[in-house]
């Protein structure tokens, strides 16, 4: 079964007291290209994600370069934007997913990483180590070797972790969105425990699970998958049965929730709000028909070819206590940008 979206309310953009403003109503956002800004010992490359703690700090983690060992993945900055430290150079070259877990009244950072790194962790909002692990061997879905050595490779039979979601009974969820496509499940220690789903061609099955999330707005928690590649979200059990899909997106790259409304990145070129029904209230910094014509993805390492109020590659997108939203690019120089609820 489909459920789809109906017509968003906004697609425009307009110049109030020479800032760029966009959406309608109460989706009205001020928007902040390039909101947080790195100290100049450090450089942007190629940002991932986004997550926000109670006392409103952004941290945002991008995939790296992994010739530069000595350079951290993870920068932390201020509700003014402001830096305020920068740590996890064990990700470099493969920093993908990031999000602030609550756990006995102390935040944790969770951490998912692709690439040649192929781990998942927990730490401290400061960076320290709480636990690494590699690929989830007992699960009999992995190559030999592949937690032990884990190697720049790519496969259903390997290991590249996008994101996580968190269930009611303290334990979580992993996507292996870019290796397996099968969904992980740790209990509240970090232990695996079983999977479901992987690839297929949708109704439980997947094609690039890459984003999840935890749906509390309706009688029961579900569990939201961004299967990108089938540019849908499929709704399912905790216990990973499908329910239906939510169809009408563009590579939809990972899910949050706040309230009544679900926030839903589209690697091609917007952000898209649906409220409590999932039906689409609003579609953000649209540049779809550009984007999509850009075949050789030239845009996305040509900033100037960028354009004010307008989305390249949305790759994950976070609220604000306040309502405003964060929003990380999938771009070579990176891109945070920052609408601010007006």
């Amino acid at each position: 079964m489909a459920a789809h979206g109906s017509a968003p309310r906004i697609a425009t953009a307009s110049k109030v007291d020479s800032e760029v403003i966009i959406g309608a109503g109460e989706f009205t956002y001020r928007v902040h290209h390039h909101w947080p800004q790195l100290p100049d010992k450090y450089s942007w490359q190629t940002t991932h994600n986004v997550a926000v703690d109670k006392a409103g700090n952004l941290y945002v983690i991008h995939e790296g370069l992994e010739k530069q060992s000595d350079h951290p993945a993870i920068f932390v900055f201020d509700e003014q934007g402001q830096f305020v430290r920068a740590f996890g150079q064990q990700f470099q070259g493969g920093g993908h997913g990031i999000e602030v877990h609550e756990e006995g009244g102390e935040e944790f950072l969770y951490i998912a990483a692709y690439q040649q790194v192929k781990c998942l962790a927990k730490l401290t909002l400061t960076g320290e180590v709480v636990w690494q692990q590699f690929a989830p061997m007992a699960s009999d879905k992995y190559a030999a070797g592949e937690a032990e050595h884990p190697q720049r490779a790519w496969g259903r039979d390997h290991f590249l972790p996008t994101n996580f979601a968190f269930l009611p009974d303290g334990g979580f969820l992993l996507a292996d969105g870019y290796g397996s496509y099968f969904i992980h499940r740790y209990d509240a220690a970090g232990q695996w425990q079983s999977c479901f789903g992987g690839p297929g061609k949708g109704q439980g099955t997947f094609d690039t699970p890459h984003g999840i999330w935890i749906d509390a707005r309706g009688a029961e928690p579900i569990i939201i998958v961004a299967d990108r590649a089938h540019h849908t979200l499929q709704r399912l059990s905790l216990s990973g049965d499908y329910i239906d899909t939510i169809d009408g997106f563009g590579l939809p790259a990972n899910v949050d929730i706040c309230g009544d409304l679900m926030l839903v990145p589209e690697l091609v070129a917007r952000v898209t709000i649906l409220d409590k029904d999932n039906q689409v209230v609003a579609r953000l910094g649209e540049d779809v028909a550009r984007i999509s014509a850009d075949r050789r993805r030239q845009i996305r390492e040509t900033p100037a070819d960028w354009q004010a109020g307008k989305f390249v590659h949305p790759h994950d997108a976070c609220f604000a206590a306040d309502g405003s939203i964060y929003v990380a690019e999938w771009v070579k120089t990176g891109r945070i940008t920052k609408l601010e609820k007006v």
